[in-house]
């Protein structure tokens, strides 16, 4: 069964390492994000590796094939335990693609650009497909919105992935 795993990379070759293991048949999973740099009193927005010199790869561990990976050009090893290599669990995986944005980027915060009284539906936790009034945005994870709860407005605190905008 394939499973994901991570592979330590030499510094500044996740690149080389992704389409050297992507030639040899390997799924191979390189996440990004947009960083802020600034130098020379010039700012610019460029991509970044999400996690420096490491790059997941999926295989299947009782097969033999997947000990190419060490001698691939760009990898350093695997992440290990002794012999065996160690999986990454499928949610982690899963959580960061949810995260991408329409050209691949991971987007590390959420922005919500609402206007305090706007109506927000929730979409997941306890208070799933209730509609409620935002109040503001606590920082990058949190949000602070009005339920109506038996009659009264209750103040919520919530993960702002949690939170739509209500049609």
């Amino acid at each position: 069964m394939k499973r994901w795993y991570a592979a330590y990379t030499q510094p500044r070759h996740e690149g080389l390492a992704t389409e050297h293991l992507a030639r040899q048949g390997f799924e191979v999973y390189f996440p990004r994000y947009l960083k802020r740099r600034s130098h020379a009193r010039k700012i610019e927005i460029v991509p970044a590796p999400l996690f420096p010199r490491y790059v997941f790869v999926a295989f299947d561990a009782g097969e033999s094939g997947w000990r190419v990976i060490r001698s691939t050009r760009g990898i350093v090893d695997l992440v290990r335990n002794g012999l065996d290599p160690i999986p990454v669990l499928d949610p982690i995986i899963e959580e960061i693609r949810a995260r991408q944005d329409n050209e691949g980027f991971v987007v590390l915060t959420r922005h919500l650009k609402l206007a305090r009284g706007a109506r927000v539906r929730i979409e997941e936790g306890p208070f799933a497909a209730y509609e409620a009034i935002f109040e503001s945005q606590r920082d990058n994870e949190r949000v602070i919105a009005l339920l109506s709860l038996l009659g009264r407005k209750v103040v919520v605190d919530l993960p702002i992935r949690a939170v739509v905008p209500a049609d």
